[in-house]
């Protein structure tokens, strides 16, 4: 079965209080003082243009002006492990790795990708470049080196077209965990691609009603499809609340970001060691397309398969994936 193909059944609303929570995680201050408050967009913008990126408290201004929302666990002193996380999601999703790696004396580092979660929801920059530049911004503002880069889905595309713009100067090892490179949609060069009328598809249901589209796709993102499988009514939540905390303009533009941007390129100038790490049971990244063809192209690849694994399989296998990691980063 493939993502366009389910037909799972409704789910519940969630409870009020949840609900409340979703409305409140984002909310954003000003960001720097009353002038840049009361400007528009474009006059913050321009007015941070050409700045160093800046930390103050828990966010990272970029150069052209987007708050992206950062946490940091474990020793500050610790090598520092970045985590970038898929659509729609933000960094919480990678809560089960930040706290193990912590737990291990690793510094760990997740952001929410810009029109995500609890950072800005700016009208402009819903790509792969912006978002390749704000996670640079991260980094260079909290001084990372020898930095660990991991990145799911979407942020494994992030984490390459980082590498790919900024270099290796930054970063020891990378992972890319069922990760979109180096193509999802069919091509010429990748004539088993995704069809784009399925994207097309995902682009009129996040139009049409994104709330229920993002219930309905837990049901393949974490296997739930599958015989015997343990159906978490939380995990569907957390999905559903994370997604929901995004902008509809962002995600809806991350689409064709995740999709149809060609990263052959990117993955030729990965020359770290990099761990392709996929679920043989991916029903929304393809394995075959994606993980084995990226492994397939990186200077210094590795590629790991999970049996069974869907492609949520930082929640579903979280325990493989902890172990793996740490085995990696510790080779």
């Amino acid at each position: 079965m493939t993502i366009h193909d389910f037909h799972p059944s409704r789910r519940t609303v969630l409870s009020g209080s949840a609900a409340l929570a979703v409305a409140g995680g984002g909310v954003l201050s000003a960001l720097t003082g009353p002038a840049a408050a009361a400007g528009t967009q474009t006059e913050r913008k321009d007015m941070i243009k050409g700045t160093k990126p800046m930390l103050q408290g828990s966010y990272v201004t970029t150069k052209d002006g987007v708050q992206i929302y950062v946490k940091q666990w474990g020793p500050q002193t610790g090598q520092p492990v970045v985590f970038s996380h898929g659509w729609p999601l933000t960094g919480d999703a990678f809560e089960d790795q930040m706290m193990f790696l912590a737990q291990h004396g690793y510094r760990t580092i997740a952001h929410d990708r810009r029109g995500h979660g609890r950072s800005s929801q700016p009208g402009f920059g819903n790509d792969l470049d912006h978002y390749a530049d704000d996670l640079a911004a991260v980094t260079e503002a909290l001084d990372l080196k020898n930095a660990v880069h991991v990145g799911h889905s979407t942020g494994g595309g992030e984490v390459a077209r980082y590498i790919g713009r900024h270099g290796v100067s930054r970063v020891a090892k990378a992972a890319l965990i069922g990760a979109i490179t180096p193509i999802m949609v069919k091509t010429d060069w990748n004539p088993e691609g995704v069809p784009l009328e399925v994207f097309d598809g995902i682009r009129a249901s996040v139009k049409a009603d994104r709330s229920q589209f993002f219930k309905d796709l837990t049901i393949p993102f974490y296997g739930y499809n599958r015989p015997n499988a343990k159906v978490s009514q939380g995990v569907i939540d957390s999905f559903w609340m994370q997604g929901m905390m995004g902008g509809l303009q962002a995600e809806y533009e991350c689409i064709k970001a995740f999709s149809e941007t060609d990263q052959r390129e990117d993955l030729k100038k990965m020359i770290v060691p990099t761990l392709v790490l996929h679920g043989d049971d991916d029903q929304v990244v393809p394995l075959a397309t994606t993980g084995k063809a990226a492994a397939a192209m990186l200077p210094k690849g590795t590629l790991k398969v999970v049996a069974g694994a869907p492609h949520g399989l930082c929640t579903t296998h979280k325990d493989i994936v902890n172990e793996e990691l740490l085995a990696f980063i510790r080779s």
